[in-house]
């Protein structure tokens, strides 16, 4: 069996990662999409994750619950152990990634792809306003970091989510198809 690979989808913050992820596992329904861990309140839009207090996530990172963890804008994101189920039985999945955690999510995933999703900062601005979740002080932070580069010497797709979804997803199978994936 062949193993699987994980695509580790990163961009900055309001470039629409999670719907173009879910709008992917449509199309391509035998990727798995990974549920992150966050300590970020529960129900709070966006994609499906596993919602934890800070002191529980320091636990589950010095127990060994993740493959990869990293903190970010105030809150901490686990990529769990499981993971490794999917990709075991040759399963391809989606995670929604952080571009300083790619060397690590390197080293721990063999054969890793970022699919890097990007849009132009008008576009950025309009949609972390229009989720509600930061304040305009955040929302500036975010913008300030969206251009930053990624590590060299990884394997990556770059992706424009400027246009409708429908399109940016249709570009993203195309690129993420199994002959290349």
């Amino acid at each position: 069996m062949t193993q699987g690979r994980l695509i580790a989808v990163v961009g900055p913050s309001g470039v629409g990662k999670d719907s173009v992820m879910r709008g992917i596992h449509d199309v391509m329904p035998d990727t798995h999409l990974v549920r992150r861990v966050i300590t970020r309140a529960p129900d709070q839009g966006g994609e499906d994750y596993d919602a934890v207090s800070v002191p529980e996530f320091q636990d589950m990172a010095a127990n060994g619950a993740f493959a990869v963890h990293w903190g970010a804008h105030g809150l901490y994101y686990g990529i769990p152990q499981n993971v490794r189920y999917q990709l075991n039985k040759g399963t391809h999945c989606l995670a929604n990634f952080s571009r300083k955690a790619l060397l690590a999510g390197a080293d721990a995933f063999p054969g890793l792809i970022i699919l890097n999703i990007t849009a132009k900062p008008e576009t950025l601005a309009q949609r972390l306003a229009a989720r509600g979740r930061e304040t305009e002080d955040e929302i500036t932070a975010r913008l300030a970091q969206a251009s930053k580069p990624l590590p060299t010497g990884l394997e990556v797709i770059h992706l424009c989510n400027d246009g409708s979804l429908s399109q940016t997803v249709a570009r993203g199978v195309a690129q993420l198809q199994p002959a290349s994936v």
